[in-house]
């Protein structure tokens, strides 16, 4: 099997955030695998078509504050569907080679 060629041109870091978006399907709740200041790759079962505008919310670098961001499908596969921004997260931006760290589940306070 030939390895899928990386369409990326942005860093991106790995997480597992809990992001609630809504395309012309609907408006769904799945987890954002990786993220970036271009964009972001959601893992879902669900089949959201290619091209289409979305929009999505979620906590970023607080629990309490979501951030909402547009953008468009642009590539869906088995595992889920990845997602380019309309315009880029600058406070996700890469400085001298690190990512700025984000929320996890594990920084939720009891």
């Amino acid at each position: 099997m030939k390895p899928k060629p990386n369409r990326q041109k942005r860093s991106r870091r790995t997480s597992y955030i809990i992001a609630e978006y809504t395309v012309k399907e609907g408006t769904h709740r799945d987890v954002i695998k990786n993220i970036g200041a271009g964009g972001l790759y959601i893992r879902t079962s669900r089949k959201v078509a290619e091209g289409q505008p979305i929009v999505l919310e979620f906590p970023l670098f607080r629990f309490d504050n979501t951030i909402r961001v547009a953008g468009r499908v642009v590539r869906m596969d088995s595992d889920g569907f990845a997602v380019a921004f309309d315009e880029l997260l600058d406070a996700l931006e890469s400085k001298n080679g690190q990512l700025p760290d984000i929320v996890h589940e594990i920084d939720r306070n009891p």
